[in-house]
């Protein structure tokens, strides 16, 4: 009887690993979320994803050598692939990252809001206002989505008035009080906002809501919501759905993919709850399937805040769990990890950075090896179109042992 094929892509959101070669254009010269990380902090200990390479790629990426200083050593003994990657879609973004990983990489321009107040055209929020029967809005600006809640949070509850804002993506985000707005709410506004920023060619509109009484107390729950356009060509989650496959996402992925290409969606946020639920699914997924988790908090909570103590102990607890899902992998599955972008958080300013990301394979057939700086992210979509014997993609190179 064959073995079942399954894979299992852990998305470490924003975890960069530096050397770029277009980060000029981005004006992120310099950046490097690991190594920066380890500089600051002096020591990382992340034994396991150091056993499967991630320390030798990072190295190689950016000719510097690295020294995570571990105090413990790794209880992995699977083989692995490792190597770096480059972006050739245009933006340093989550949807562009997500997309061109599952082998769409993003040719085109997303429409961006400025910065600065205000950064929504007035006839977008009169129409978005008029539709949704709004007394105004808060905001209206780039900011920290924390930061905003902070400061418009009191006034949000006393008003009505949703708080907007943007950042360095391609974006329209609306938090609400899930008490006092009202979480249906909410996401009733957001649908009646993407539907006005198509004009604009803005990637996702994002509910950001959020509890407490009063500044100081304010904190964002586990219920947001990304409202994505589609990727314009099929994925490779597309490839496996049609083939009859699973598809089976956790945490945003649906979200980032507009639900297209994915069988089952499960909700989860939370580094901890993220391994659960994960380690969970991977042990159930029948055969033909791929398990698909962002870890977001390496972004949303750590790298946007520019909080090295918590991204480094972040990627620790990361690592940690990683023995769980060795032990259980069965003999036809391969586990990828990687990332869609970086966003160093010893870095100016609080958006997203232009780097090379990780990419990592292991399982207990695969043959150890260097695979060097891939040509695009589309190569782990190809990889896995090839692996499980789907369509191939137009883009990307398979790095599969043949």
């Amino acid at each position: 009887m064959a073995a079942k094929k399954r894979v299992v892509i852990l998305m470490m959101d924003s975890f960069g690993i530096g050397g770029a070669e277009d980060t000029s254009s981005f004006g992120d010269q310099g950046a490097d979320t690991l190594g920066h990380i380890i500089q600051a902090r002096g020591h990382l200990n992340i034994p396991n994803l150091t056993q499967l390479g991630l320390i030798k790629a990072a190295e190689k990426s950016t000719g510097t050598l690295l020294n995570p200083k571990n105090s413990a050593t790794s209880s992995i003994v699977l083989p692995s692939k490792y190597g770096f990657m480059k972006e050739i879609s245009k933006g340093k973004d989550t949807s562009s990252g997500h997309w061109e990983m599952a082998g769409c990489p993003v040719n085109f321009e997303w429409g961006y809001f400025k910065p600065d107040y205000p950064s929504f055209p007035q006839e977008l929020v009169e129409k978005i206002c008029q539709e949704a029967q709004l007394p105004g809005i808060l905001g209206n600006k780039a900011a920290s989505g924390t930061a905003i809640i902070e400061e418009l949070g009191e006034e949000h509850i006393r008003t009505g008035k949703p708080i907007c804002y943007t950042s360095a993506d391609s974006v329209f985000q609306i938090a609400a009080h899930e008490k006092y707005f009202g979480l249906d709410h909410l996401y009733k506004v957001c649908e009646i906002a993407f539907k006005h920023v198509a004009p604009f060619n803005i990637a996702r509109v994002i509910a950001r809501p959020f509890l407490g009484e009063k500044k100081g107390e304010f904190a964002r729950t586990k219920n947001r919501h990304d409202y994505s356009v589609t990727p314009p060509r099929p994925t490779v989650l597309d490839h496996v759905k049609q083939a009859g496959g699973h598809v089976i996402s956790v945490g945003k992925i649906s979200d980032i993919f507009a639900k297209q290409g994915i069988t089952k969606a499960v909700k989860a946020s939370g580094l901890e709850e993220l391994w659960n639920v994960t380690l969970q699914e991977a042990k159930n997924a029948p055969d033909f399937s791929i398990v698909f988790t962002n870890f977001v908090d390496f972004d949303m909570v750590w790298g946007h805040r520019r909080d090295v103590e918590g991204y480094a102990t972040g990627l620790e607890y990361f690592d940690k769990r990683l023995p769980e899902l060795a032990a259980q992998l069965e003999e036809g599955d391969l586990v990828f990890i990687t990332a869609d972008h970086g966003c160093d958080p010893t870095y100016k300013g609080t958006d997203h950075t232009r780097e090379h990301v990780p990419v990592i394979m292991f399982g207990k057939n695969v043959t150890p090896q260097y695979i060097g700086g891939r040509a695009t992210y589309a190569d782990i979509g190809q990889t896995i179109a090839d692996y499980l014997g789907v369509d191939a993609l137009p883009v990307g190179t398979s790095f599969l042992d043949k």
